[in-house]
């Protein structure tokens, strides 16, 4: 049981010694058929460049339609398909190479595994990414499953590694290669594969959720069957509450502070930064679903018995509701929840009162944290007619998108581009934050906008901290609209898309080259609708 009495679910314990037990993995007899071709020339006609209709339908012939099922139910895509953003699997890449003594092994396309390593580098990642290449007949023959068998058995070095993750990309998905044949363990390194493909996870977001939940089950089995290794700080004093979803670092500590009070400390944020903090998390008695769209993650909590909560403590109503929801969920006496609130809430709203923001604000992204943005965009001042994520609808955010609905303000969740610029252009605001092209939408009709993954998201915001911290980069680019215009004015007439530029007579337009490429664009739209509609 965790420290409260009252928490139901099974206990995490400690053993003293710091060694983990492992679960035993059970070898794959000799023989064993692990891929059939007829299963497999779907997806290699055409490669990684074949429709996400066909790529569906051969992994679904291959034997991942229960993956496939299960993305749907917890990653799901209405009311518009797949929404615009990086490969999916930059985001658990991203969440393997940001944990301590995790190695990560990709399997899939040559230009693909390129794009995600030269991406992750460019976000600092200082750590290599190892990669399983294959061609048609190693795909077809089963060899990629070998290769990739072979290569975790060379690197399953306990003394470097406490887990090795294993992630198809589109193609290896759509052929059926059966990462679960792998051993959950080697020379007591962990073994976690994963599939990550494009056409099943709509958001790269989503897709630190699939490396997380895979690693919290992993763990909670082991939690399961017997003492695990404690965290480097050694157990919690008190009754802790885990955090779900990546946010600025002071916000976990600010998190800390206010639950201080009420006799509750945090405790690690998930996706964590090495593999025994998901024991420290899971030995919670709450959850806190930070970023809503954690599905996977939520799913293991729960099995471990653990409750759940959403939002988060951003703003002054936030904050307060925040407090109390978490304060009941622990069974805190209703006194201590308020000395909580009473020790915060003035403070904010103190900050929100010294912040003010003035001006029309549309805001989207893709983090998962937008609604949070927005509430403490509003309690700041501003008018926020629209917000967009790119993440889907669920039970975690309603209390967010019902806060904001009642004060006028539009939720689009899934938003696409199209939606994000279209409110842009209808609302004409003081103000565009959201995605890179959303950006570049905006500024190219003298709005100006910010960045909302650089600029906004990585900024605390939560209790105090966070109630002051967005007035200063937004009231300052709300006052750049002269510099905007002035811009414009500077750059006008020197033409727009393939005729930017500055020119020595007219563009050479070639209409007919535009036409015969729209056909080719339409045919295959048509195919890719016909395949869905299979």
């Amino acid at each position: 049981m965790t420290h409260d009495t009252q928490t139901q679910g099974y206990e995490v314990g400690y053993d003293a010694s710091g060694e983990v037990e492992i679960i035993e993995g059970v070898a794959r007899e000799a023989g064993e058929v692990v891929l059939s071709e007829a299963d497999q020339q779907t997806a290699l006609s055409g490669g990684c460049t074949a429709s996400a209709g066909s790529m569906k339908a051969a992994a679904r012939a291959a034997g991942k339609a229960g993956i496939l099922d299960q993305f749907a139910k917890d990653y799901p895509t209405g009311p518009h398909d797949q929404p615009q953003s990086m490969c999916p699997a930059f985001g658990s890449l991203r969440v393997g190479l940001r944990m301590k003594r995790v190695a990560t092994v990709l399997s899939g396309s040559a230009c693909c595994v390129y794009g995600l390593t030269f991406v992750s580098h460019f976000y600092g990642a200082r750590r290599s990414v190892g990669y399983v290449p294959f061609n048609s007949e190693t795909l077809v023959t089963g060899k990629l499953f070998e290769d990739i068998r072979e290569s975790v058995h060379e690197m399953a070095d306990p003394d470097r590694y406490d887990a090795i993750v294993v992630t198809n990309l589109c193609v290896p998905t759509a052929s059926g290669v059966p990462l679960r044949l792998l051993p959950p363990e080697i020379n007591g390194v962990r073994i976690v594969g994963i599939d990550v493909p494009g056409f099943g996870i709509p958001t790269h977001a989503e897709a630190k959720d699939v490396l997380a939940g895979a690693m919290l089950n992993y763990a909670r089995k082991e939690v399961a069957a017997g003492p695990v290794q404690a965290p480097v700080g050694g157990k919690a004093d008190r009754p802790t509450v885990a955090l779900l979803g990546e946010m600025f670092p002071a916000d976990p500590m600010m998190i800390g502070a206010m639950l201080a009070p009420m006799g509750l400390g945090v405790g690690p944020t998930v996706p964590t930064r090495e593999w025994r903090e998901l024991y420290a998390a899971l030995d919670c008695g709450v959850a806190a679903a930070i970023h809503p769209f954690y599905t996977a993650s939520i799913r293991e909590f729960e099995a471990a018995g653990r409750q759940i909560v959403g939002s988060a403590p951003v703003g002054y109503n936030g904050t307060a509701a925040w407090l109390m929801n978490i304060g009941e969920a622990y069974g805190v006496p209703k006194a201590q929840i308020a000395a909580a609130q009473n020790a915060f809430l003035p403070a904010i709203s103190e900050a929100l009162k010294g912040a003010q923001i003035k001006g029309t604000i549309t805001l989207s992204g893709y983090e998962g944290s937008e609604l949070l943005v927005a509430r403490l965009l509003v309690e700041s001042g501003a008018d926020v007619p629209y917000v967009g994520t790119a993440c889907p609808k669920t039970k975690w955010s309603a209390e967010d998108a019902a806060w904001l609905e009642s004060r006028g303000v539009k939720v689009v969740y899934r938003a696409s581009l199209e939606d994000d610029c279209a409110a842009v252009d209808a609302i004409k605001p003081d103000l565009a934050i959201g995605t890179t092209p959303v950006v570049q939408h905006a500024k190219e009709r003298g709005i100006p906008a910010l960045y909302f993954t650089n600029l906004i998201s990585a900024r605390p915001l939560m209790g105090p901290a966070g109630a002051g911290s967005l007035a200063q980069v937004v009231n300052a680019a709300i006052r750049g609209k002269e510099k905007m215009d002035t811009m414009r004015a500077f750059f006008e007439g020197v033409g727009h898309v393939d005729t930017a530029g500055v020119w020595e007579g007219a563009p050479n337009l070639r209409p007919d080259f535009r036409a015969q490429h729209q056909k080719k664009l339409d045919k295959l739209a048509r195919a890719a609708k016909a395949e869905e509609m299979i």
